[in-house]
């Protein structure tokens, strides 16, 4: 009797082992390894600064209501409140003690592409590298190139406001074992190199769909619903679906999506409004083309 009891108790611990390296395994932050960002060569900072433009970097990591060339300093403080809790937007200028100014290219590519800290925490999605995950290397480099022109800050942003169990980081590793890749988000069948290029700017730098697309209970995006819409993530209002079906853009050519983007006027002469005003100001900085190559790609993803 007490040898089988021994036995039970030796299976239990068995079981919590292999139950514990199996969680491990799946929750541990998975950082690119140092090697894989050497060779990229000088950034090239204008590039950056376009990718900076196409990120809308300033919406979060700029001092609320900055104007401005104070846009430019990434000073962070913004509080983005969420069902999950309140999360508070870094610093992310040059300064060396409260920005990034001491990060390695590594550590800054491994925050924007596998949402892992330089302390080798996981980060949380309100910075969605879910997102930058599909972004280039080479834009990468650039983009971190770019930042350290900017002014540096000296602020300290205060930790982020969670409840239990989202203050647990360990489980984010779950969180990315359930939605995190860097697959496309939709299949688009013979794509030409203008939607291709729509195709990554919008699914990658972009990052359109964190707030056009709805998420399930834990915050990920619901499969088949790409761009289809969502409630505002701050909590007002509703963000509108942006497939070539919506009510919203639907009856828009891709010259219509273009020039909206451009000058902030729909075709009916309405002006963007709400949180989509900065973000259009913000993608206005990019080449003409580049907003073709958007609207060429909102026009080719699958209706909802």
């Amino acid at each position: 009797m007490v040898r089988r009891f021994i036995r039970f108790l030796l299976c239990l611990v068995g079981i919590a082992v292999v139950g514990g390296a199996v969680f491990y395994v799946i929750t541990a932050p998975n950082p690119l390894r140092d090697s894989h960002w050497s060779g990229l060569g000088e950034p090239d900072v204008k590039n950056g600064e376009t990718v900076f433009w196409a990120g809308g970097c300033v919406s979060c990591h700029a001092a609320p209501g900055a104007q401005g060339d104070a846009k430019l300093v990434l000073s962070g403080g913004l509080a983005l409140k969420s069902p999950f809790g309140t999360f508070h937007i870094p610093n992310v200028s040059p300064d060396e003690k409260a920005g990034i100014g001491s990060w390695t290219l590594a550590q800054f590519g491994n925050a924007m592409k596998r949402g892992v800290a330089p302390n080798g925490e996981h980060l949380y999605p309100s910075f969605p590298y879910g997102s930058y995950a599909r972004m280039t290397d080479k834009d990468v480099n650039d983009l971190f190139g770019y930042l350290k022109t900017l002014p540096k800050s000296a602020n300290v942003a205060p930790p982020h406001e969670l409840p239990f169990p989202f203050n647990i980081r360990l489980a984010l590793g779950g969180w990315k074992f359930l939605y995190f890749n860097e697959q496309p988000r939709v299949a688009l069948e013979n794509p030409d190199e203008k939607v291709k290029r729509g195709q990554y700017l919008v699914e990658g730098p972009g990052h359109c769909g964190e707030c056009h697309t709805p998420r399930d209970a834990l915050g990920g995006f619901k499969p088949g619903m790409w761009l289809a819409g969502a409630p505002n993530p701050e909590g007002e209002g509703r963000i509108p679906d942006i497939t070539p079906g919506s009510k919203t853009i639907g009856s828009w050519s891709e010259g219509d999506i273009a020039n909206y983007l451009e000058t902030g006027f729909t075709p009916d002469f309405d002006s963007a409004g709400g949180s989509m005003t900065e973000v259009q100001q913000n993608i206005a900085h990019l080449p003409k083309s580049d907003l073709e190559a958007i609207a060429s790609y909102l026009k080719a993803v699958p209706s909802h």
